[in-house]
């Protein structure tokens, strides 16, 4: 575990030939992306929000916020 969270979705199962489960370790999506992403839709799609169409410059506003609740996801999780 790392300050990203380490990956999103960390496993990948394929059965093979004879319908065994083969786990493969993914990368890609950090846990921290993935959290961002779900606070930036919540906040973009919620009424208390900011309306952020035709709003020059409200993007990176919008990103850092997005993250800041991303780490504060992450720290709660090591509670």
């Amino acid at each position: 575990m790392n300050k990203t969270g380490g990956s999103a979705f960390p496993v990948c199962e394929v059965k093979n030939r004879n319908e065994e489960t083969i786990l493969y370790p993914e990368s890609g999506m950090t846990l921290r992306d993935y959290f961002a992403a779900q606070a930036m839709q919540a906040m973009i799609s919620t009424a208390g929000a900011p309306c952020l169409n035709g709003l020059d410059d409200y993007e990176p506003i919008t990103a850092k916020a997005s993250y800041k609740i991303a780490d504060a996801m992450l720290k709660a999780r090591e509670a």
